[in-house]
Formats: structure tokens, C-alpha cells, sequence
């Protein structure tokens, strides 16, 4: 079903870009262009031309998306263009989107006006990119490898931090701690030597707040305010978790559907990664402010250090700047940010050569998160119709493209990830998948077109794809005849993947796991069936006291392994499925889990054991032999998964 809608909505989209197009009387945006296509002529970059493709595109999209509201706004050459709002921010009361007024969350937007900041201080010789950070706070950053994390790791995401979630979000102020203690109470485990690879990070882009106010002497909200919102001009910005007054009522409500009850306001504890609320015209002043040297925020030539330090991980792709990341378009320098949380959906585009910049945020997730679809399109659709471009790829010949396309299948894991808590378990339906399609070529599911279908690739350059028909370009790294890493232009900046270790592989441990699950439940049921059973008929096996006490063991174990192994899922989704839950309101659940899980576990292993060589040395049949070793397989997978993905363990970071 959900693969049907996704369908519909790849057709509604579609007829909303043709209708923009048709509502002034042009031809339609140029559709994704195949290598050697030649570019339609670009169509003239005005407020009329503009606002007509947005009134025939964003109003259907948004109503068959079944999403609230939207502003966009586009600026060139240090001046608004258009400032747009699209239906409601709040839809109970019909309130309708105005973009001077109506306040959205920007989520990870907030990460420019820390990077600025940042640059800022680089600027006035008081953080120096390459130095160990440590030299700016009252705390230690373990050293990886011999190598200290730096700010230019921090801004590059290439710090090696895991991912934090506990404490990250709340709906309750009091859960909110000052930027010092958010940083100093869970430092995250470091899986990445410095500087090697990709990992988006939430608290390293926080961390970089709060150097920026222990070397400025002032609380990071203050700075912000005084340092980038008021030279900008932005008079409706704040960092601050509580909203002041003046703004607070003009916060658009967030929603999942447009047609649904409106959520609680979402706050964040890491406010330099996350704590923005912000207008789109406000947005509009800070990209004319990055679009014109720095403006009145960074001198030129700090400005040109932001923009050109470029880090590449795979050099055929996007590359990362210095907080900004690529997002190259027909041949155009991008550089963009974008921004999710549950219910906000906003991202910026700049276009550095052209003085041209857009922005777009969304007050609802829409039907199959539709916003990230309705935010691809507008920003492709866009430079299509404004920047047309010609690709001009080459070719790899089909023998050699296949057996690279073979060298690509397995499974892999984000770099992004949860290593080191018990979070990491749901790697197990998360871990991704290469394959190959009936002609040899490419299968990445999670690289999906907007109707849920698998892109086709052709192979342009050794290890390097793009997309049939499209722009999207997919890269690996290749060492020793080995793919270790791969990544596609859209996340490549921030987040690779990576071959998964054999031992954490869900290609046989879900089959496994299933496979024990049930075989532990047999087990476990038919104990006191069979009980039953043999009462009805007068039967008692003939078993020794040892025996009896294994076999009433292992079934006893058996349930309560299921119990716990299953109670595991359904505690994390209470825990992450709220984000009151994130603070500690669920930690005697979790130490309870923690005690119990490790008990039961290895006592089924022990007992099993005790069972199988017990049932090996009697005869009580060729089936209880073999279901003997099928319990001792079970508790040993159970057991490996528990220590594999740290559900045995201690602590309650997460």
C-alpha cells in the first residue's frame, strides 16, 4: 500500500511541475537530462517567472502530500526575489504561512549560524581550524589513534564521534540543561580515527558552539543574537529553547499530516546543532549575507576560506566545506544545509557564482514523508528551469562494468550510526544492501527513486555511476580489489557506507535470530502441553532427577529468553517514540533490562549445555537429541547478538 501511494504521489508531483509551468505560459522545467542531453534555455530568474512555477507546483504538492504549510523564498544579488507562503501554519485556525512573520524550526539548519560563528572567531585569530580543542575547553576530548579532534574535524563532520541520543530533544523546558552540562554529561564514544571519515554529528556541530562561547566570554543564545542575527538583519531568529515572547506566538505548529492533531513544540538540548526558530525572510538575510562575501558577517576572504576548503571522501563526489556541504547542480558550485526533525523540514541552497540562493521549509513530515520529495524536486526543478546544465559522462564497457557492479554486492552500514549502545540493534533491520538487477547492473534500494523504485545506473568512470536519466552520482572506494566504502551525491559530504563485519552481518543473523526465536518458543509452549499430554495418558518418561531438572530448565529459560529479547524492540520504540522518554524517565526499564538480560542468556546457554550432554548420554530418542543441539545453537545466537549489539552491557548512555 505504502508503495502505491508512494507511486501516486510521484505522479502528483510531476503534474504539479508541469502545471507551475503552465500557469505563466512556458514550457515545462527540463526533466533530469541522460548524458549528452541537451539543456533546455534557461528561463529568466524574475519574481513573475518564479512566483508562477511556485503557484502551480506548491499548492497542489502540498494539499495531495497532506501537508500544512510551506514558505519559500529566493534571493539574487543581495535582494529578496520572492518571499512565498503556502497554506497554514496553524490549520485548526486557518492561519495562513506569512514568511516576515511565521517562525519554523530549522532543525539542522541551525548548523550554519554556528559554522558562521565559528568562522567568526577564526576570523578574529581565536580558534585556529587545526589546533586540538582541547585548547578551548574546560573538559577532555580523548585523543583516536594518537590524533586530537580539531575544528576543522568538527566542521567537516569528520570528528569519529558515535551518535548521541539520550538527552538530545525534549517537549519539557526543565529537561533542557545549559550548553555545558549538555556537552560534559555523556561524551559519545569515538568509533573514527580524526579526520578519516563521514559521520554526521549532532554534538560534535554543539561541542563547536560551546568553544565559540568559551572563547567569546559570552553564552552562545548571546552571541548568536548579537554577532549574526542583528548585523543581519534578522529580527525574528532566536537560538533559545524558550521562545521570548515576542515570538513565541508566531511559531508555526508541526504536524505528521497536515490533516492530523498538530504536535508538541520540539526542543533541543544541543541547541548549536538544532535549537534554530527562524522566519524564511530571515533566512533570505543570511544567505544574501553569505552570497555577497560575508556581508555583514565575515570579511571576504573569511568567507572564500568557508566556501572553498573542500574535503572530499570520494573524489568523484560532493565534497563537504567548512560547515556548508556540496550539493553541485549541471555543472553549478551549490553549497546547501538542510534541516529535519520529526515534524520541521527545511534546507538552504546557495548558489555562490550566480548570487542566487533558496530556501524552503515545511511544517509537516506529509503523506510517506513526502517533504523530502517535495524539497528534492523544488530545488532540482529549480536549477532546471534556471541553470540548465549539459552532462557529457563517459562510458565504462559493459564486461568491466559488471564485474565492478559484483565487486559492489554485500551489505553495508551507515557511517552515521549507533555503535557503542544498545541502540546499535537495530542495525539488524537497518543494515543496506547491494545487489544486482536480470542485466548485471546495480541494486541500492536505499537510493530509491521518488516512486519507491530502484534507480538504474550506468557505470561513467571506473567505480563511479550515475543515474539513468538523472543526476545523482553513486562512487565507491576501492582498495586491495575490495569496495571498504561507498557513497551518492546527496549524503556523501557528511555520510558514507561501509562493508559490514561478518559477525554483525543481518544477511544470517535475522534468519538466525528468527530462526532461534521460534524454535525457543516451540520449546517453551510445548512444555506444558506435553505435560498435559502424558497426565491425560498416564505416561512419565523415564528420566533421571538430573535430567528432569535440565530439561525444566532449558523450557523455562527458553520463554524468558524470548521475553527479554523481545521486550528489547518494544523499549526502544517507547524510548525513542517520545521524546519525553529521552531524559532518563525510562532508565529503570533500562537497568532492569541490563540485570535481567545477561542472567537469562547465559543461564540458557548453561543450561543447554547441561540438557545436550545429559540427553547424549541417556536414550530418550533421536528427536530429543537433535532438538538438544537445536537449544544450544538458539542460546548461542542469542547470546552473540546480546553481546554483539551491547544489549549486555552496563550503563544508561545511549
Amino acid at each position: 500500500m505504502r508503495f502505491i501511494e508512494t507511486v501516486k504521489m510521484a505522479g502528483v508531483l510531476a503534474l504539479a511541475l508541469l502545471t507551475g509551468a503552465a500557469a505563466s505560459n512556458e514550457v515545462p522545467a527540463a526533466a533530469p537530462l541522460a548524458s549528452g542531453a541537451t539543456a533546455l534555455p534557461a528561463r529568466p530568474l524574475t519574481k513573475s517567472d518564479v512566483d508562477a512555477w511556485l503557484d502551480g507546483f506548491m499548492p497542489y504538492a502540498l494539499e495531495r502530500g497532506r501537508a500544512a504549510g510551506a514558505v519559500v523564498v529566493v534571493v539574487k544579488d543581495g535582494k529578496p526575489l520572492t518571499e512565498r507562503g503556502f497554506g497554514f501554519a496553524d490549520v485548526a485556525k486557518r492561519r495562513p504561512i506569512d514568511p516576515e512573520t511565521t517562525l519554523f524550526k530549522q532543525a539542522s539548519v541551525s548548523k550554519t549560524m554556528t559554522w558562521t560563528a565559528v568562522m567568526q572567531m577564526v576570523e578574529a585569530g581565536k580558534i585556529d581550524l587545526d589546533k586540538d580543542i582541547n585548547t578551548y575547553l574546560d573538559f577532555r576530548i580523548p585523543a583516536y589513534d594518537g590524533k586530537p579532534v580539531t575544528m576543522r574535524n568538527l566542521m567537516t563532520h569528520t570528528a569519529g564521534f558515535d551518535e548521541v541520543q539520550r538527552g538530545l530533544n525534549s517537549y519539557d523546558i526543565k529537561d533542557i540543561p545549559t550548553l555545558a552540562e549538555a556537552m560534559k554529561r555523556q561524551v559519545p564514544e569515538r568509533i573514527y580515527a580524526p579526520g578519516s571519515t563521514p559521520a554526521y554529528s549532532n554534538y560534535g556541530t554543539a561541542l563547536a558552539g560551546y568553544i565559540v562561547e568559551r572563547v567569546s566570554g559570552m553564552p552562545f543564545d548571546d552571541y548568536v543574537e548579537r554577532h549574526i542575527f542583528v548585523p543581519a538583519g534578522m529580527t525574528h531568529s532566536t537560538m533559545r529553547a524558550k521562545l521570548p515572547a515576542r515570538l513565541e506566538p508566531l511559531l508555526a505548529n508541526g504536524y505528521l499530516v497536515g490533516s492530523g492533531k498538530p504536535g508538541r513544540p520540539e526542543l533541543n538540548a544541543f541547541a548549536p546543532a538544532g535549537g534554530l526558530a527562524a522566519t524564511g525572510s530571515d533566512l533570505g538575510r543570511f544567505m544574501i549575507a553569505h552570497l555577497d562575501n560575508g556581508g555583514a558577517l565575515l570579511k571576504p576572504e573569511t568567507e572564500r576560506l568557508m566556501q572553498n576548503s573542500i574535503t572530499r571522501a570520494i573524489p568523484a563526489l560532493n565534497g563537504m566545506a567548512l560547515g556548508f556541504y556540496e550539493q553541485n547542480i549541471n555543472g553549478r558550485k551549490v553549497l546547501s544545509h538542510g534541516g529535519d526533525s520529526i515534524v520541521f523540514h527545511s534546507q538552504i541552497w546557495i548558489f555562490p557564482e550566480e548570487k542566487v540562493g533558496i530556501y524552503m521549509s515545511m511544517n509537516a513530515a506529509g503523506t510517506d514523508k513526502v517533504s523530502g520529495a517535495i524539497r528534492s524536486h523544488l530545488f532540482e526543478a529549480f536549477a532546471d528551469r534556471y541553470f540548465p546544465g549539459e552532462q557529457h559522462d563517459g562510458r565504462v564497457d559493459p564486461a568491466t562494468a559488471r564485474a565492478h557492479a559484483r565487486m559492489m554486492v554485500g551489505t553495508y552500514n551507515k557511517t552515521r550510526r549507533i555503535e557503542a549502545s544498545f541502540l546499535k540493534a537495530a542495525e539488524l533491520g537497518g543494515q543496506l544492501k547491494v545487489g544486482l538487477d536480470a542485466d548485471g547492473g546495480l541494486i541500492f534500494a536505499a537510493a530509491s527513486d521518488i516512486g519507491g523504485a530502484p534507480r538504474k545506473w550506468v557505470e561513467i568512470a571506473p567505480f563511479v555511476w550515475r543515474e539513468v536519466g538523472g543526476k545523482m552520482r553513486l562512487a565507491a572506494k576501492v582498495e586491495n580489489g575490495r569496495v571498504v566504502r561507498f557513497g551518492i551525491d546527496s549524503s556523501s559530504p557528511f555520510m558514507l557506507f561501509e562493508p559490514v563485519p561478518w559477525y554483525s552481518s543481518s544477511v544470517w543473523l535475522t534468519p538466525a535470530l528468527a530462526v532461534s526465536l521460534l524454535a525457543l518458543l516451540l520449546t517453551a509452549l510445548f512444555w506444558p502441553i506435553t505435560a498435559l499430554v502424558r497426565r491425560h495418558y498416564g505416561v512419565r518418561p523415564g528420566r533421571s532427577v538430573a535430567e528432569w531438572r535440565a530439561y525444566r530448565l532449558t523450557r523455562a529459560l527458553s520463554g524468558l529468553a524470548v521475553a527479554v529479547i523481545v521486550a528489547w524492540p518494544v523499549f526502544a520504540s517507547a524510548l525513542l517514540g517520545d521524546f519525553s522518554s529521552l531524559n532518563g524517565e525510562l532508565d529503570g526499564v533500562l537497568i532492569a533490562l541490563r540485570i535481567i538480560t545477561p542472567l537469562i542468556l547465559v543461564g540458557l546457554l548453561g543450561a543447554a549445555i547441561w540438557h545436550l550432554v545429559l540427553v547424549w548420554r541417556g536414550a530418550p530418542g533421536k528427536f530429543a537429541r537433535v532438538w538438544s543441539i537445536v537449544l544450544l545453537l538458539s542460546s548461542v545466537v542469542l547470546l552473540w547478538i546480546a553481546l554483539v549489539f551491547h544489549l549486555i552491557g552496563y550503563g544508561t548512555a545511549f
